[in-house]
């Protein structure tokens, strides 16, 4: 896995970018997507054309679409990217939702070929990101056996400052969250732990990755009543910026920045904001996973729709925590813009020269 350090990042411009979503909140495969937007694969007429041709009792019918083709969805988020340049592509499995049953499931059904995926990527310490990690690795490791020519390795970049655990108080209650794997889980499945807190580029300069989010925003204050445990200490502390979160940008040719973020507890403002500064000089195509407005207030809403406006994307992608008012405001307020994601659909940024 070729990589350079946050001092000497250097972004190549792909050809094409494809994103399949394994794990979202969300299951849509009705809602059509614009073709002049951006490529998508997925819908209920695209699952119903894999199913086998095995029906003789129906006419001329052939196939029978089972309902348990259909991708389920789920608290959490997992997303694998795939990205080419010339004859060079790359996979990057982007979180891995909040279970590995619930993961194991979902790839199957998309029928997923898991072998070329060289690096786990977790966006932040949040179990509904990080719960699927162990069956992941083991999953795709089992797919690199079948598959002599894939990758050995398979890289977890992971931040360093892991919690024992978190949570959020609630009515005056410290409720926990299940633990996040540990490094040691993680490597005994079979991911090489890269412990990763700057910006950095991985795969041949395809995927960067950043570091900690700068806040800029006086509105996107964090996540309200979030806690952590510290075992050495025996209590739990304040913990509402979530610092760890990171983001992966990719560069899209004639087309710019294709921004995916977990939960956006920065606020997408700063994260979408500092994407652009990582890669100056180059648009802010798409902006694609948690927004995080759920539980926002109109008005917070409001001056993110604002301030995103004024970063000039091309495509907005809300899933996972976005909330659904805040979907509403948005193709309210940027009609053509908003491209609705479903657990299940892939998408595919492609250059107009490719």
């Amino acid at each position: 896995m070729s990589s350079s350090s946050s001092s000497v990042l250097q972004l190549q411009e792909l050809d094409s970018l494809t994103v399949t979503l394994i794990v979202d909140n969300e299951l849509d495969i009705f809602t059509p997507v614009p073709p002049e937007k951006v490529q998508a694969y997925g819908n209920l007429g695209h699952v119903a054309l894999q199913e086998p041709e095995d029906v003789t009792d129906r006419g001329e019918c052939r196939r029978e679409i089972k309902m348990g083709s259909i991708c389920c969805a789920a608290l959490g988020l997992s997303v694998l990217m795939t990205a080419r340049k010339g004859d060079i592509e790359h996979s990057l499995l982007f979180d891995t939702g909040p279970d590995g049953t619930l993961w194991k499931a979902n790839a199957k059904r998309l029928k997923l070929d898991l072998a070329p995926v060289e690096v786990v990527f977790l966006s932040h310490w949040h179990r509904d990101h990080s719960g699927g990690m162990l069956d992941a690795i083991h999953t795709i490791k089992s797919a690199k056996k079948l598959n002599y020519a894939a990758p050995r390795e398979l890289v977890a970049d992971l931040h360093p400052a892991r919690p024992d655990y978190r949570g959020f108080r609630f009515a005056e209650q410290f409720i926990s969250m299940e633990a996040d794997p540990s490094f040691p889980e993680i490597d005994h499945a079979g991911g090489k732990v890269d412990k990763q807190s700057k910006s950095h580029t991985v795969l041949d300069d395809m995927f960067l990755v950043s570091g900690e989010i700068p806040r800029q925003t006086s509105y996107e204050i964090g996540l309200p009543n979030g806690v952590r445990f510290e075992k050495d200490t025996g209590g739990w502390k304040k913990d509402e910026e979530i610092t760890d979160e990171r983001f992966v940008v990719c560069n899209v040719k004639d087309k710019g920045l294709v921004v995916l973020t977990g939960c956006s507890h920065a606020g997408v403002v700063n994260t979408s904001r500092h994407a652009v500064s990582l890669v100056p000089n180059t648009p802010l195509h798409a902006v694609l996973g948690g927004y995080h407005l759920a539980n926002s207030p109109p008005e917070q809403i409001a001056a993110t729709i604002s301030d995103l406006e004024a970063l000039e994307p091309d495509l907005l992608m809300p899933g996972h925590c976005t909330g659904w008012k805040a979907k509403f405001a948005m193709q309210h307020s940027l009609p053509g813009r908003v491209v609705p994601t479903s657990v299940g659909m892939s998408y595919t940024f492609l250059s107009p020269r490719s």
